[in-house]
Parts: C-alpha cells; sequence; structure tokens
C-alpha cells in the first residue's frame, strides 16, 4: 500500500453513520465532545476528541501514525485561540509515509 492523501478536519452531524462504524470497528464507543478525523484518500481512519486524549481507530489499517498526527493537531487547537481553528490537509510526512507503505 502506498502513502495516500489525508485530510483532517473537524465532525459534523452527517459524520454520524462513519463515526458508529468506525467505533464498532475499534469495540470501542464514540468519544463525547468535539471531534477531529483523519481520512486517508477519502475513508474514515480515525477520529479524536479535542479536549481530551481519547480517539478511536481503524484497527484493520495502519492507523497508528494517524491517531498521533489527530493528538498532535488537537493539542495545537487546544493552545490556539479559538478564531484560528480551521480544517488542516497534509500529506503524511516521508517516517509516516514510511508505515504506509507495505509490499
Amino acid at each position: 500500500m502506498s502513502a495516500g492523501a489525508m485530510t483532517i478536519r473537524f465532525a459534523t452531524g452527517g459524520d454520524c453513520h462513519d463515526l458508529a462504524r468506525l467505533a464498532a470497528l475499534d469495540s470501542s464507543r464514540v468519544p463525547d465532545g468535539a471531534l477531529l478525523l483523519a481520512f486517508v484518500d477519502g475513508e474514515l481512519w480515525a477520529a479524536a476528541a479535542i479536549a481530551r486524549d481519547v480517539a478511536i481507530a481503524d484497527p484493520f489499517r495502519p492507523s497508528g501514525p494517524v491517531v498521533e498526527l489527530l493528538r498532535a493537531r488537537a493539542r495545537q487547537l487546544v493552545a490556539e485561540p479559538r478564531g484560528r481553528r480551521r480544517a488542516l490537509r497534509v500529506r503524511p510526512p516521508q517516517a509516516v509515509a514510511s508505515m504506509f507503505n507495505r509490499t
């Protein structure tokens, strides 16, 4: 598998079904409060609470590095003034991208 495009954004009401599916895969429940979502090539891989260190992720994907990116962004948002919050679109750094490459 090659590294794909990753999008990090805030969860909306329209994400309920996808979050429920992700929580079921993770044998967990959807975290309370505002959430950040990580999509890789358009598919939801992970979600993390902004105010707390709680996350859910797809256990059938190499989602560990994705969760760490979500947690890092959540820490940034907690430290930023409210007016600066916005969606973040990133490509995984090379060190993280290597974990996505499976031959």
